[in-house]
């Protein structure tokens, strides 16, 4: 499965006409930071920069340990890119996931659907892939208030992306 790092912007987002200018500066910085450990491609989409290795042989975690000192991430995160339909998403989850939910007792499914074009809203989104993963994992269990892990859903205008918990980036900027 193709992995992908999702970056969101922090207060940047609250940026009025010049908006696109500390974006612009902030991807600089990304490319500058990155440049040692390989090549990406880095696509800017509702308040989220994507960036995607264009080899196999990167080491995302240092990518990961690397972008974190970058000033203007809000959060970030590694991704399992999917196609946008229901079983696809539950699938990958599953997958992309497997170790993570195999060493947890408790989970939840959060969606994010900024795609409103995508059949589904969120609250059945969260259902299917919820339990489809119950299926999966006769370990786990519901718990909306304090899981172990919180398995993400975005349905984006391009694909739809699966990942566990973000990591806090460096903000300001």
């Amino acid at each position: 499965m193709k992995e992908i790092i999702l970056i969101k912007l922090g207060e940047m987002v609250l940026k009025g006409l010049n908006r696109r200018t500390f974006e612009d500066v902030l991807k600089k910085n990304i490319r500058k930071k990155l440049r040692p450990l390989g090549e990406f491609n880095l696509k800017c989409a509702q308040s989220t920069i994507y960036i995607e290795p264009l080899n196999n042989n990167i080491d995302l975690e240092k990518v990961m340990d690397e972008l974190k000192k970058v000033f203007g991430i809000a959060t970030l995160s590694r991704a399992g890119v999917t196609e946008k339909n229901m079983q696809s998403i539950k699938k990958a989850a599953v997958s992309y996931l497997h170790d993570i939910l195999a060493n947890a007792s408790t989970f939840k499914v959060e969606a994010k659907r900024s795609d409103k074009a995508f059949p589904l809203k969120s609250p059945q989104i969260c259902y299917e892939v919820g339990g489809f993963i119950l299926n999966h994992f006769p370990n786990l269990t519901v718990n909306v208030k304090n899981p172990d892990v919180t398995v993400t859903v975005e349905i984006r205008d391009f694909n739809a992306y699966i990942r566990s918990d973000f990591v806090k980036g460096a903000a300001g900027m």
